[in-house]
């Protein structure tokens, strides 16, 4: 298994984050992409960090890494940050600019800045020919953000050509559909399992096995039936499972066929075994 997203530089890993890579290991996940967005620019470079110190261990998962700033913080974009941004792109072991977006839920920054600064991030990726991570979340019971992530990836960015993911996907079906039109892979994490979220589990019925990726998000979202502690990769098995039951396949198949997409995405072959 790939665990598509995760935030391994997360503090609360710092006493047991070598532990909790065994412990992934052992569940059968042999990639993490570890999300390069710390808290806030100042530290959006420990994801990288974190690959490269684990980079020789060939008994624990290999870890990749995305750099960018989140929409909570795009307040704190200034030209310092984006020119950061740019030198970790250029990175070999760094993927992907992201998670970028809009979050309207919280609006811990104002939606004007966040759209400028998804939109210069945006830029920057494709100056280094990146594709991009997206987190979208709108405000409660509407789709607002979805459609202003869709119309801005429809504007600015189908026309590089480089696509790239809908993290933790949580809008609606159609959304899903456009964004794989423009590209796209869809990515599921551990709220597929809560039981509310039928939105969520109807999208990864009907997206096409070959553009899904299964994720954690952790230390976030930790699946039924572990929902309510510290997430950590070695979960992603129960998002496949998930995943598998909604899709009427075994979960070795879900494993195998989103490893599978995730390697051609980013085109980087298999590590480890």
């Amino acid at each position: 298994m790939i665990d598509s997203h995760c935030h391994l530089d997360s503090p609360r890993y710092d006493e047991d984050r070598t532990a909790l890579l065994e412990r992934a290991w052992a569940a059968g996940v042999r990639e993490i992409l570890s999300i390069g967005i710390g808290d806030g620019p100042d530290t959006m470079h420990q994801a990288l960090e974190i690959s490269r110190e684990y980079a020789d261990r060939p008994d624990l998962p290999k870890i990749w890494a995305s750099a960018g700033v989140h929409p909570h913080e795009a307040r704190l974009a200034d030209e310092a940050a984006c020119a950061k941004l740019d030198k970790l792109l250029q990175e070999p072991e760094v993927l992907a600019c992201g998670e970028i977006g809009l979050d309207y839920f919280y609006d811990h920054s104002p939606r004007d800045e966040q759209k400028a600064v998804f939109a210069r991030q945006m830029q920057i990726a494709a100056g280094r020919r990146k594709p991009i991570i997206i987190h979208c979340r709108a405000s409660q019971n509407t789709t607002d953000a979805w459609d202003d992530t869709l119309a801005m990836l429809k504007a600015l960015w189908a026309p590089t050509g480089l696509g790239g993911i809908l993290h933790c996907f949580s809008g609606e079906q159609r959304h899903a559909d456009q964004a794989m039109d423009l590209g796209f892979l869809i990515s599921f994490a551990g709220n597929v399992t809560f039981p509310k979220a039928q939105t969520i589990r109807d999208a990864a019925a009907a997206v096409p096995l070959d553009r899904m990726l299964i994720e954690t998000d952790a230390p976030f979202l930790a699946p039924v039936p572990n929902r309510g502690k510290r997430n950590e990769p070695g979960w992603v098995k129960e998002v496949a499972v998930a995943i598998a039951a909604l899709q009427g396949l075994e979960p070795e198949e879900i494993a195998h066929r989103t490893a599978a997409n995730f390697r051609a995405f980013f085109h980087v072959e298999s590590t480890s075994s």
